[in-house]
């Protein structure tokens, strides 16, 4: 593997998707949100993957027209943001470390054949206080 930032990957439906503060209403302004909290990740990494990092929040349906943030590159899905996911994970096999924040065990499998560390969305979105139960 080369000197290259190591990428993370966001799969930003899964990862809006884990908190239930009503998403559901404006998922596009969801994504936003998402990719605002992201920025400092881009310096800082990720817990087991030191900053600074490439961070791409991949964006599906309702949420696609969300722009690029300085250290997050966001990038809709044309179809399937699984589909997408992976590709980018197979793109960086062999050139870089991936790593890939989703719960989708699906996905997640498919990233790791590719070689990517799969993480939960908790890692980059903690439960609020009021969801820990």
């Amino acid at each position: 593997m080369t000197g290259e930032k190591a990428l993370v990957i966001v799969d930003a439906a899964n990862v809006v998707g884990s908190v239930p503060d009503g998403w559901w209403r404006d998922r596009h302004g969801a994504a936003e949100r998402l990719r605002d909290s992201l920025v400092p990740y881009a310096a800082d990494g990720l817990p087991g993957q030191p900053g600074p990092v490439e961070i791409v929040l991949v964006v599906e349906g309702a949420a696609r027209g969300v722009a690029s943030a300085p250290g997050v590159r966001v990038e809709a899905a044309p179809g399937s943001g699984d589909d997408l996911i992976a590709a980018l994970a197979a793109a960086a096999h062999g050139v870089r470390p991936c790593v890939v924040v989703t719960a989708d065990r699906g996905l997640r499998q498919r990233a790791e054949a590719h070689g990517a560390r799969c993480t939960g969305p908790r890692t980059v979105r903690p439960l609020p206080p009021s969801a820990r139960g």
